[in-house]
């Protein structure tokens, strides 16, 4: 069976908050030594999304 795929649309702040959560939570997992794959994938993921441009005229 196919994995579903899940969009998210975040703005420019959301987007930030995302990333400093992810590395937030990535340096507590480093910390317990314990593995942090997910996380960098999850990672990559928002770091590597399409940006959407507004422009107003």
């Amino acid at each position: 069976m196919r994995e579903k795929k899940y969009h998210i649309y975040l703005t420019a702040e959301e987007q930030s908050r995302v990333i400093q959560s992810l590395i937030r939570l990535k340096n507590d997992l480093l910390e317990q030594g314990r593995y942090t794959d997910a996380v960098d994938d999850v990672l990559c993921k928002v770091l590597s999304a399409k940006k959407k441009h507004n422009f107003f005229i």
